[in-house]
């Protein structure tokens, strides 16, 4: 089989328009409110997205009890809430992971494929020091959201 490789390019609008070009946000909110209200929000682009993924940062953080519908904690397919006990907690997963990227070493890595109508291997190249940036200001984030909860949308 003949395989075309695509390095996604987020300059590319063609390419932030395809589905496995995925972004989320991180809002903060306040469970208790008697409706929904954003309080603030952290955007996901899609680098840090595949990062978040890549470099085992989302698994790490279901070490803590994420509230899905689903059931399955935070996953990329249902929101999911941190309770605000939960955030003491999570800064230091974040701290671990964003030590444990090496700023010398970047990835490109395969974010999915198709067989039809040709085979298409999609891939992503990964940039440690944007990731860790990226980490440094959710940390940030956190400590702002000190009594409020977080609703992960991804």
């Amino acid at each position: 089989m003949n395989v075309h490789h695509i390095l996604l390019d987020d300059n590319n609008p063609e390419h932030r328009e395809l589905s496995i070009c995925r972004t989320g946000t991180i809002n903060r909110i306040n469970l208790n409110d008697s409706k929904y209200q954003v309080y603030a929000s952290f955007c996901i682009d899609a680098h840090n997205y595949a990062a978040l993924f890549h470099y085992g940062i989302i698994e790490a953080m279901n070490e803590l009890h994420f509230i899905s519908e689903s059931g399955n904690g935070l996953d990329s397919w249902d929101e999911a809430f941190l309770h605000h006990s939960a955030l003491s907690a999570l800064l230091p997963i974040i701290r671990r992971c964003c030590e444990s990227i090496d700023p010398q070493k970047k990835e490109t890595i395969l974010l999915g494929w198709q067989n039809q109508p040709v085979g298409v291997a999609w891939l992503r190249m990964i940039d440690p020091v944007k990731t860790a940036g990226f980490l440094r200001d959710f940390d940030t984030f956190i400590v702002e959201s000190e009594g409020f909860d977080l609703e992960f949308i991804l």
